[in-house]
């Protein structure tokens, strides 16, 4: 790609102006993959310029990490060193400021054993745990992008000759997060205040369930009492905005993790532990997922709603507009950060805090008592299509259309 380093230099200016919106001493921890040195190379000297006391790098490798997860002790592989969880917690107490820049091929774990790849995912969860809590409390700034790696490309554009792939995933995601805009801070910040404006809308109205319907999906969830919508845009506790993902169009809530009955369909394929789920289909009775089914790892799926008793219960609805630009991109990215801002979503695991009023200062048994889930997991799958209708259901019965054939009513 031509002048593919002054995109990447406007792309990193985004992800430390507008992702963590990096402040004088801020402690900054990047992730990212490390194919991708020269986009680290510009957001550390991004951040630094910003004002940042240190930037900690944490690189990742998925040969490496393959390699890890097969032949590893079982025991070991599931088990946080010491080590590793107190620079974790030392990570949260000075309330650091982090970047996770995603670039994993999605069938990284392809035949891989279950029991292995669980291993892992109970490694990951136990140490990172705290630090989502922290991010779901918005107690630090934080924000998840992407880039285009060869084995990602290769997934997303499988008609085009390898030599194009990387390129075509690079221009999508340039487009997807306004770098081809003179101004791409400015670009996004207008974008994001038309985002507040339809989650003030759905504020005001605050509805006592949702109800959707389309082919393969008739759900119907309860929102709990003074639930919030929200955009990507969050506030830290030191009172600075962040920007939670980026490319988003969503805006989205918390669901009342009792109150769920009926079907829904996936519209869109799942990349979850290293591999690709595909046709989705989970049935709820009072709260709770009862039956799992899946076209294509329905074991992954399986395992990953019985990890723990909040992992049957939802805990983030999100609507997207169909004709969004990255829905009507017509591309399948493989990646949930940018699928889920092509289609309405919900998430099965955690809720975050900040969706319910004063929900940042309650513990985590108020949190569970005003309906919020609890769980180690937060994973969002894609419901949304062209032919959804969702009705907003107020405390008397009446209803409200919100979205038509997959665009707000």
């Amino acid at each position: 790609m031509e002048n593919l380093m002054t995109y990447l230099d406007k792309y990193a200016m985004l992800i430390v102006k507008t992702g963590v919106n990096v402040q004088k001493d801020d402690l900054v921890q990047l992730d990212i993959s490390v194919n991708q040195a020269p986009l680290a190379r510009l957001i550390v000297k991004k951040a630094y310029e910003a004002g940042a006391s240190q930037v900690v790098l944490r690189w990742t490798d998925d040969t490496i990490l393959r390699e890890q997860v097969e032949n590893m002790d079982i025991e070991e592989l599931r088990t946080v060193p010491e080590y590793k969880q107190t620079e974790m917690e030392e990570m949260i107490k000075r309330r650091i400021s982090r970047i996770s820049v995603v670039s994993q091929d999605p069938g990284v774990f392809s035949g891989v054993a279950k029991e292995r790849i669980e291993a892992y995912q109970q490694y990951d969860r136990q140490l990172l745990f705290g630090l989502r809590q922290a991010a779901a409390a918005n107690r630090i700034s934080w924000t998840v992008v992407a880039a285009s790696e060869a084995s990602w490309a290769a997934k997303v554009f499988p008609e085009l000759p390898a030599a194009e792939q990387v390129d075509a995933l690079w221009d999508a995601i340039f487009k997807a997060t306004k770098i081809y805009e003179a101004d791409p801070v400015k670009a996004w910040s207008l974008h994001e205040k038309r985002l507040q404006e339809k989650a003030a809308m759905m504020n005001q109205e605050q509805f006592q369930a949702l109800h959707y319907q389309a082919p393969g999906t008739d759900l119907t969830i309860g929102l709990p009492e003074n639930h919030i919508w929200d955009s990507a845009r969050s506030i830290n506790e030191k009172g600075f905005e962040f920007m939670a993902n980026m490319p988003t169009e969503e805006i989205f809530t918390a669901p009342d993790r009792r109150v769920a009955d009926g079907v829904v369909s996936s519209t869109k394929p799942l990349a979850y532990a290293g591999q690709v789920i595909t046709g989705i289909k989970l049935t709820f009775k009072d709260g709770a997922i009862i039956d799992v089914k899946a076209d294509q790892g329905e074991e992954a799926l399986k395992s990953l709603v019985a990890m723990d008793e909040g992992s049957k219960h939802l805990g983030e609805a999100a609507l997207v507009p169909d004709p969004s630009p990255i829905s009507q991109s017509r591309i399948t990215f493989f990646s949930t950060l940018y699928d889920e801002n092509a289609s309405n979503h919900l998430a099965i695991g955690n809720a975050y805090a900040f969706n319910l009023a004063n929900g940042v200062e309650m513990t985590e048994k108020e949190l569970a008592e005003h309906g919020l889930n609890r769980s180690k997991n937060h994973v969002d799958f894609m419901i949304g299509s062209d032919k959804m209708n969702i009705d907003g259901i107020r405390k008397d019965g009446s209803r409200v259309a919100i979205f038509r054939n997959g665009d707000w009513a």
